[in-house]
């Protein structure tokens, strides 16, 4: 009986494996597990040396590479830039959605473009006041690691997507007309959305806080405004009247 139990568990793995194979892409998984943003070996020495791209066409998915490289060896290929967060990777929707259907994966816009992350990103310690009051105020929350979302998706991110995936197939990332000519369908819009109020980068470099970025042009703002008295035009002299006495 027992030798039944684990045959049957074990033919229902290799279905929800062999199923799994049919709706995820070979290049996605290799994408979530790859390491960004380190110096090109072979362009240690130029401006744009950080390994930010990710070929969807060469198998075996090779490492990330850097923007010299891709003109190189990746010619004609699917190739997508990776973007950082608040230290996290994030791709643009405009990037991937022809390759991938991101149907319920949180998005959203900074600097005018809508991007989603690649992994689960940690939960706040401690939560802090902040934390504590987003989460309490949020009802939708990710399937897989209950982060608080801001619209009625079902994930966080592509790798949570992935999860659901391998653990149910009631998800698919094969792309379809409606989702390659849409964008991130499955739950919300997203495009108002901003992740976590900062700017993204295209490299390495830490993000800007918004509240930065008013503090200085608020600054600059009033410096325009409070000239010295020194460069101030006066008016035309006018002579006090005289009287005879």
């Amino acid at each position: 009986m027992t030798m039944r139990r684990a045959a049957a568990a074990a033919a229902a793995e290799s279905t929800a494996a062999a199923a799994a194979a049919t709706l995820v892409p070979p290049w996605l998984e290799p994408l979530l597990a790859t390491q960004f943003f380190s110096a090109c070996p072979d362009h240690a020495d130029a401006a744009r040396s950080e390994c930010n791209m990710f070929c969807l066409d060469c198998r075996p998915s090779p490492p990330a590479f850097c923007f010299y490289c891709r003109s190189d060896i990746h010619p004609g290929h699917r190739v997508i830039q990776i973007r950082r967060s608040s230290y996290h990777d994030v791709v643009r929707v405009a990037e991937v959605e022809k390759a991938l259907d991101i149907g319920g994966v949180q998005t959203y816009v900074i600097n005018s473009a809508r991007v989603l992350f690649l992994n689960e990103r940690p939960q706040p310690r401690g939560g802090g006041a902040a934390a504590a009051g987003k989460a309490a105020s949020s009802t939708h929350y990710c399937e897989i690691c209950a982060r608080a979302l801001l619209d009625p998706f079902r994930f966080c991110s592509l790798g949570c997507k992935l999860v659901r995936i391998k653990r149910n197939g009631d998800a698919s990332f094969t792309p379809t007309e409606a989702s390659a000519s849409g964008s991130g369908s499955g739950g919300g819009d997203g495009d108002d959305n901003k992740a976590e109020g900062g700017k993204v980068t295209g490299g390495s470099g830490e993000r800007i806080p918004q509240r930065e970025e008013t503090r200085v042009g608020a600054d600059t703002a009033r410096a325009t405004r409070s000239l010295p008295n020194s460069r101030r035009r006066k008016g035309v002299p006018h002579r006090a009247p005289f009287f005879a006495s």
